[in-house]
C-alpha cells in the first residue's frame, strides 16, 4: 500500500482493487500517464495536477487512463466556461450559505451498506426570494468538493435522495432545460464522484415530465441508477435500509435536521446572518441565471430540441401536459 492509499480501510482497499482496478504497484505510473496527457490540451488551465488530485479522477473512471484524463479536462473546462459560478465559491457566500442552511444539500450521518455517503435534498425548501437555482448548484458542487477529499468516498461513492413533496408547479417552472443542462454537465460530466443511485420520492407529475425530457441526454449508466419511487417508500427501503433513514423517508431515525451539513462547512459562521437578507443574491449567480433563461440562450446550446424548448419556456401548466406522452 502506498501513502496515497493510507486513508482506506482494508475492506475499501479490496473494493478498489476488485471494482476499480486500483493496483498499488502501478499507482504512481497510472497517475503519471494521466498527467502526461495535460500537454495535449493547452487550451485548458489545469490548476491542479498533484498525485492525490489526479487519483480521484482515476478512481471515478476505474483507472481507464484516457477516460480519467477526459474527466479531468472537463472538470477544469466547466469551470472556465462558467467563471461566474465559481466567483466567491465558498460556504460563506450569501447565496451558497442560505442554500446550505436550507439543506441543499443535506448529508445523513450513517453510510449505506456499501459505504456510500447519502445526500438528501428536500426540494420544497428552496426559498426563491433568497437564493437562485444556480446558488443551489454551487452549494452542491462546493459540498462535493469537501466530501471528495475523503478517499473512502472516492472509492465507495454517493447516493442521492430527492424528496419532491410540496414542490410547487411554480417552483418547477424554474427548472428550465438550460438550467438542467448546467447541472448535468457539472455533476455527471465534470465531477469525479461515483453516484451509485439517484432516488426520486414523492415526485409530482410535472417532475416526472421534466425527467422524461432530460432522460435521453443522460449517460446510460446514469439512467440505470435513477429510481422514481413516487409514494412507494417500500421500494426505496429495498435499496437503502430504513434503519439509517430519517422519518421523512419512512425511516427509523428522527426527522432530518436541515442544518447538519451546513454547520460542518460553516462552523462558527453558521449563525452569522449579517450578510444574508432577502436581497442577498450574489451578483454572479443572478447574472448567470439570467443568461440561462431560454430567451437569452441560443437554441443550439440546449440539451433539448427547439420544439420542446418552446413548450418548456411557458409556465402555464397546460403546456407541460403533452410532455407526459414522451415517456
Amino acid at each position: 500500500m502506498t501513502h496515497l492509499q493510507a486513508g482506506l480501510s482494508p475492506e475499501t482497499l479490496e473494493k478498489a482493487r476488485l471494482e476499480l482496478n486500483e493496483n498499488p504497484d502501478t499507482l504512481h505510473q497510472d497517475i503519471q500517464e494521466v498527467r502526461d496527457m495535460v500537454i495535449t490540451r493547452p487550451d485548458i488551465g489545469f490548476l491542479r495536477t498533484d498525485d492525490a488530485f489526479i487519483l480521484r479522477f482515476l478512481r471515478a473512471r476505474k483507472f481507464q487512463h484516457f477516460e480519467a484524463f477526459r474527466l479531468l479536462a472537463q472538470y477544469f473546462e466547466y469551470r472556465q466556461q462558467n467563471l461566474d459560478m465559481f466567483k466567491s465559491f465558498k460556504a460563506t457566500d450569501p447565496g451558497i450559505k442560505q442554500a446550505l442552511k436550507d439543506g441543499f444539500p443535506g448529508g445523513l450521518a450513517n453510510l449505506d451498506h456499501y459505504g456510500r455517503k447519502i445526500l438528501v435534498l428536500f426540494a420544497a425548501n428552496w426559498d426563491q426570494s433568497r437564493y437562485t437555482l444556480v446558488d443551489i448548484l454551487r452549494a452542491i458542487l462546493l459540498s462535493l468538493e469537501a466530501m471528495i477529499e475523503d478517499p473512502e468516498l472516492q472509492v465507495n461513492g454517493f447516493v442521492l435522495i430527492i424528496d419532491w413533496s410540496n414542490f410547487t408547479f411554480k417552483q418547477a417552472s424554474k427548472l428550465t432545460p438550460s438550467m438542467l443542462r448546467l447541472a448535468i454537465e457539472g455533476l455527471q460530466d465534470s465531477f469525479p464522484a461515483r453516484f451509485g443511485g439517484i432516488h426520486f420520492v414523492n415526485q409530482p407529475w410535472y417532475i416526472h415530465a421534466l425527467y422524461t425530457v432530460i432522460r435521453p441526454f443522460l449517460k446510460e449508466k446514469t439512467r440505470k441508477r435513477i429510481f422514481l419511487h413516487g409514494n412507494n417508500l417500500n421500494s426505496l427501503h429495498q435499496l437503502i435500509h430504513p434503519e439509517i433513514l430519517p422519518s421523512e423517508f419512512g425511516g427509523m431515525l428522527p426527522p432530518y435536521d436541515m442544518g447538519t451539513w451546513a454547520r460542518t462547512l460553516l462552523d462558527h459562521e453558521y449563525d452569522d446572518d449579517s450578510e444574508c437578507n432577502a436581497d442577498s443574491y450574489s451578483a454572479p449567480a443572478k447574472d448567470l441565471e439570467k443568461e440561462l433563461s431560454p430567451k437569452s440562450m441560443k437554441r443550439s446550446q440546449s440539451v433539448v430540441d427547439p420544439g420542446v424548448l418552446k413548450r418548456m419556456d411557458k409556465n402555464e401548466e397546460e403546456n407541460m401536459q403533452p410532455l407526459l406522452s414522451l415517456d
